[in-house]
């Protein structure tokens, strides 16, 4: 036995396994970048939509204007709503929005109503 090996074993000194420690951390970089895909995948897809305004055409009429900025080149839909004076909702329609060049585009819904509403607005949109 060496004097390093003796001097080891009298004071309780092992060698460090370096082999578990990189694959601890392989795999945690692993872990954060595929959740940082994720993230940014989605972001990618990711719809906004602004109300820009509503106009109440008659009692079973609204017609709602609103923006989508987002998605290039891809087609979005979006859930427009008409709400009665109580936020209950007395209509809603799906709109289909063919894919454009622009990163922002204004738009506007006729949503046809089963009694008179005092608003509209876009309830969410996505990426179809």
């Amino acid at each position: 036995m060496t004097t390093a090996e003796q001097l080891d074993d009298r004071y309780g000194r092992t060698r460090r396994r370096r082999g578990p420690w990189i694959v601890l951390i392989a795999i945690a970089v692993l872990i954060v970048g595929a959740f940082g895909w994720m993230t940014v995948t989605r972001q990618m897809n990711a719809v906004d939509a602004d109300d820009l305004g509503f106009d109440l055409v008659d009692e079973h009429t609204v017609n709602v204007r609103f923006q989508i900025t987002g998605v290039q080149g891809k087609d979005v839909a979006c859930i427009v709503e008409a709400l009665d004076e109580e936020f209950g909702v007395v209509g809603w329609k799906v709109v289909e929005i063919p894919g454009g060049e622009t990163h922002s585009q204004a738009l506007s819904a006729t949503v046809p109503t089963v009694s008179a509403a005092t608003t509209g607005l876009v309830n969410s949109c996505w990426v179809a």
